[in-house]
């Protein structure tokens, strides 16, 4: 278990660290977005540029992976729709406190934690399951949060509209794009060298650190621009589900597919549990602003997750008895 705290405790407490640097105005609140677009639009998409290229492109996209993340995601997203309805929460807020209950924290927290807790190997399934989340939750999710009075033809076009919206959003997102480069420089065999090599290299390196603690000043930003008091009730499930139900029935059906023949090894399935159990996207919280949701709602049930993540997250590592690679 130390050996995996040694990991973990470095990850999430830079992300503490961006938490209490925005709460004690050391960092502008005005130099939030800036960051986080350093992160989003450079160092990222330099970090998984150099992870696509340097393994096979069907590790990248991942039949078998699809299999058992996609049905997961929609499970999910469905269930936790269906606990959060009440008389305070409506469609649009139970949709989007969906998506933070099944959207784990894969870009900015699990390639870099799951590439060091486990190795380089284990960013190709995570890769894959980032790609479903942005072209499949998201635009499942959006469009649900559209449909608010019954379904009738109106609510239809618009949840339609949101869908094709959010689609063109994950298109417009740097992510995919550095991965399919990454596949087609892996595909032809292809390698950067001199200053182009050196220049990603350096921006690839600074993804980790930066992206954990903008977690941690985008978490504050959120709880500062809650307005409305959200009831435990309200929140708490979301979190729950997101750490504790999703890698369950993540490993439940990679189990029972691998039972039926398909090919998934055991690393496979423990990258792909262990990924499911990272806390909730923190793009999420923007997102539902932008759409009109409960946005501190939102926040709650992300700072919740990623606090209880600490010790729900590395517990699993250890019962999986990882063994970190450093």
């Amino acid at each position: 278990m130390s050996a995996i705290l040694a990991v973990t405790v470095p990850f999430f407490a830079l992300v503490l660290a961006g938490w209490l640097a925005g709460r004690h105005h050391l960092l502008p609140e005005s130099a939030i977005p800036g960051l986080n677009a350093f992160v989003l639009y450079f160092a990222l998409p330099c970090m998984l540029f150099r992870f696509g290229s340097g393994m096979p492109v069907l590790e990248l996209l991942n039949p078998a992976v699809l299999l058992v993340y996609v049905p997961a995601q929609l499970l999910i997203v469905f269930f936790a729709v269906a606990v959060s309805l009440n008389e305070r929460v409506g469609l649009k807020d139970a949709a989007f406190g969906a998506l933070v209950a099944a959207f784990p924290n894969t870009g900015f927290m699990g390639v870099p934690l799951l590439a060091a807790l486990i190795g380089a190997e284990a960013t190709g399934p995570v890769i894959t399951c980032i790609l479903a989340d942005l072209f499949v939750t998201s635009s499942l999710c959006i469009a649900l949060a559209q449909i608010s009075h019954g379904g009738d033809i109106e609510d239809q076009l618009a949840a339609r509209a949101a869908a094709l919206r959010a689609l063109g959003g994950a298109l417009a997102n740097p992510l995919p794009w550095a991965i399919a480069l990454g596949a087609l420089f892996s595909g032809l065999g292809l390698h950067l060298s001199g200053p182009a090599e050196t220049a990603v290299r350096m921006l690839a390196d600074a993804a980790s650190p930066v992206a954990l603690f903008t977690i941690g000043t985008v978490l504050w930003r959120a709880g500062q621009h809650a307005h409305a008091r959200t009831p435990a009730v309200d929140f708490v499930p979301a979190a729950l589900i997101k750490l504790l139900v999703h890698p369950l029935l993540v490993l439940a059906l990679a189990l029972a597919l691998r039972a039926l023949g398909v090919p998934l090894p055991g690393f496979t399935i423990v990258v792909l549990t262990l990924g499911a159990a990272l806390p909730s996207a923190s793009s999420v919280s923007p997102l539902a602003e932008r759409y009109g949701a409960d946005n501190g709602r939102i926040a709650r049930i992300i700072m919740t997750s990623t606090v209880l993540a600490f010790a729900s997250f590395s517990l699993l590592a250890w019962a999986f008895g990882v063994q970190p690679v450093g």
